[in-house]
C-alpha cells in the first residue's frame, strides 16, 4: 500500500478509535502529524497536526470532523453503531499490522464491546477461551490463530 494511503488508512483508524473511548486526542494529533509527513494534506489536517497536548482535548473533536471531510475519510460520532464497528476493524488492522497481540485485540474487543456487538462476538468468545487455557486441551497458539482468522475476516468485510 502506498504510503499516502496507508497514512490515510491510520488516520481514519486512530480517528475511530477516539471516537470510541479506545485512543486520547494526543494520539490524534500524532498521527496527523505522521499523515502530513507522509503526504497526505489539507487546511483542515495542518490545524489538527499544530494541536499541542494541552490543546488536544478540547480542540480535537471540534476539527477533526473537518479534517476527515477534506480528505473524504470516513468520521463516525462518539458512540455510533457504525463507530463502533468500525473500531473493531481498526483493531484488526492494527493486530495484522503487528501493533497488537491476538490476545491483546481479543482482550481489548471483549473489554470495549463486551458480547454486545455481534461483529465482535468471536473475538470476545476467543478471549474467553484465553482466560480458560489452564483447564483445558487447546494451545495459546490454536487460538491465537482463530484471532487472526477473525481480524483478517473483519478486514476483509469492509
Amino acid at each position: 500500500m502506498p504510503p499516502i494511503e496507508a497514512a490515510a488508512r491510520d488516520l481514519e483508524d486512530l480517528a475511530v478509535l477516539w471516537s470510541v473511548g479506545e485512543t486520547r486526542a494526543n494520539d490524534v494529533v500524532r498521527t496527523a502529524c505522521e499523515a502530513l509527513v507522509a503526504g497526505l494534506d489539507s487546511p483542515g489536517l495542518r490545524i489538527l497536526a499544530a494541536c499541542t497536548r494541552s490543546e488536544a482535548e478540547y480542540d480535537v473533536p471540534d476539527l477533526l470532523p473537518a479534517a476527515l471531510d477534506e480528505l473524504g475519510l470516513a468520521f463516525y460520532p462518539r458512540d455510533s453503531e457504525a463507530g463502533r464497528e468500525a473500531a473493531v476493524r481498526a483493531l484488526a488492522h492494527q493486530m495484522l499490522a503487528g501493533r497488537l497481540t491476538p490476545r491483546e485485540l481479543a482482550v481489548r474487543i471483549h473489554q470495549r464491546f463486551g458480547h454486545q456487538l455481534p461483529l465482535a462476538e468471536r473475538l470476545a468468545e476467543l478471549d474467553d477461551e484465553y482466560d480458560i487455557l489452564d483447564y483445558g486441551d487447546r494451545a495459546p497458539a490454536q487460538i491465537d490463530a482463530e484471532v487472526t482468522a477473525e481480524a483478517r475476516r473483519l478486514t476483509s468485510d469492509a
